[in-house]
């Protein structure tokens, strides 16, 4: 995707969020399940939901939940789900491994790049663990990645946003970065003023109705105190903000 405009990728684990960060004028999706957990693999269904997208499907690769750490039996449900992107036609990938150290780990990554040859590819916040980020961008630029989803290794993109600001130098024309954590209308401006990114990540919910709580499903554990959902007004609010920023 060629373009002088920053870029708005939103994560959605629900087909009412893939609905509403595409109305709200999204430019790509992570696709998830379970954001609550930071994202897991899409379910089948809503990979075949996405398939109609008018606009880019990454969904995310990632078995369970916890680290980012994964064994020969992680790696081959790993690969089985790159196989699902690829044959309901989605445009590419997020993918990561870690090694116990937090360092990538090369080994499994390399296996997963291999495996989505054709597909495009984005290294996920797997990045934001390790020692040297510099290091580990020229491993990713190597390998053939897009683009990295990166907080700059702390809790928000706005706390990293020097270190952000330096990985967006170092990789320019050769790689993306991609601000994500933490972002949301009220600072996305001044993210991309002070970084120099041109693409951005969030998930910009909103609460969502649903069951009560206080109800026999809610003290059964089946629904959590807040709902929240993907919301098509904040989505379409961070894009005109982007816009007024190209």
């Amino acid at each position: 995707m060629t373009t002088d405009r920053v870029l708005l990728e939103v994560c959605v684990d629900t087909p009412a969020g893939l609905a509403a960060a595409i109305a709200g004028g999204a430019d790509r999706i992570e696709l998830c399940a379970a954001l609550t957990l930071q994202g897991l693999t899409p379910a089948p269904g809503l990979m075949a939901l996405a398939a109609s997208s008018p606009i880019p499907v990454y969904p995310m690769i990632r078995p369970r939940n916890g680290d980012f750490c994964y064994d020969a039996r992680d790696l081959d449900a790993m690969k089985r789900d790159i196989d699902a992107v690829r044959t309901y036609g989605l445009a590419g990938v997020s993918i990561g491994a870690s090694r116990p150290d937090g360092e990538l780990d090369l080994e499994v990554l390399h296996a997963l790049v291999e495996h989505s040859k054709g597909l495009g590819m984005t290294l996920h916040r797997a990045f934001d663990l390790v020692a040297d980020q510099s290091a580990a961008l020229e491993i990713a630029v190597e390998m053939g990645f897009e683009r990295v989803l990166t907080s700059g290794g702390e809790i928000s993109a706005l706390v990293g946003a020097e270190r952000i600001a330096a990985l967006v130098a170092q990789g320019q024309g050769r790689i993306s970065i991609l601000a994500g954590a933490g972002v949301r209308v009220s600072n996305v401006a001044d993210l991309v003023r002070s970084t120099g990114v041109r693409e951005v990540h969030g998930s910009f919910g909103g609460p969502r109705p649903g069951a009560d709580p206080a109800s026999k499903l809610g003290a059964m554990g089946f629904v959590p105190p807040t709902l929240q959902d993907t919301d098509q007004a904040t989505v379409a609010e961070v894009v005109r903000i982007l816009r007024g920023l190209s």
